[in-house]
């Protein structure tokens, strides 16, 4: 390795070098201990202190009639308006290239806090849990049945797609539905209804304002969940992620 513009080989580094140093190492020792996320991008810098998993909070009493839901593909994130104003908006996980999320305008059709997938999931028999696509293969043979994926929190704007919980990644990665993070799915099941519009474009107005505020996760280096938790009422009785 060549040295600095103010060291020569076999001599000691002059002030300007030593001070180069002991900046760097400063640096490096704060990053270090202040900024988790500098060393790597890992869920802690995306987490952030607040524990919050939404931008507002859920508001109280009915839902208004002039309540509408917008989705961002491009900046993965959901925005509830009341009468044109955001009262609530979290980040999403859209879906990844060849199942992209469908874009249009929406009405949720349906809402279920306990759903499981018809198309992934597992074939189950007894301790034995195997991963499969359903309708490809068929059983596994006798004594088998299927265990669709849980998708807690789910509501439905066209048939096969919807918003529930799951891991929420900074790149797209789902099969077309809109993954969001731990208790946010539980807030957005709320502040929906059977009818409520729901507008999906690759953006919205809103990425330039609240959308640079939501919180943001990044649960790519979070372990796959257990078959035996996935399979089994657990799923649904408590946010996946923190």
């Amino acid at each position: 390795m060549s040295a600095s513009p103010n060291e020569t080989n076999g001599n000691a580094p002059s002030r300007e070098g030593w001070q180069r140093r002991v900046g760097i190492a400063l640096f490096l020792l704060g990053c270090f201990f202040a900024l988790p996320g500098c060393a790597n991008h890992g869920n802690t810098a995306n987490r952030g202190s607040s524990g919050q998993v939404a931008w507002g909070a859920v508001p109280e009493g009915a839902i208004p009639s002039n309540r509408v839901v917008k989705v961002s593909l491009q900046n993965q994130a959901v925005y509830v308006l009341d009468g044109g104003q955001v009262v609530w908006a979290a980040s999403t996980n859209v879906g990844k290239a060849g199942h992209e999320t469908p874009t249009g305008s929406f009405r949720v059709n349906q809402k279920l806090e306990r759903k499981r997938s018809g198309s992934y999931g597992f074939w189950v028999n007894g301790d034995r849990v195997v991963p499969t696509e359903s309708g490809r293969g068929g059983s596994p043979g006798s004594g088998w049945h299927y265990v669709g994926y849980p998708m807690p929190y789910w509501v439905e704007f066209l048939p096969g797609y919807g918003f529930h919980e799951g891991f929420v990644w900074l790149q797209p990665r789902t099969h077309g539905c809109l993954r969001l993070h731990g208790a946010a799915a539980g807030q957005f099941y709320r502040l929906v209804q059977v009818g409520t519009p729901v507008h999906i474009s690759r953006s919205q107005p809103e990425d330039e304002t609240v959308g640079r505020s939501i919180p943001r996760f990044d649960d790519s280096r979070e372990p796959d969940p257990a078959n035996g938790f996935l399979i089994s009422d657990e799923a649904f009785l408590r946010p996946w992620g923190s």
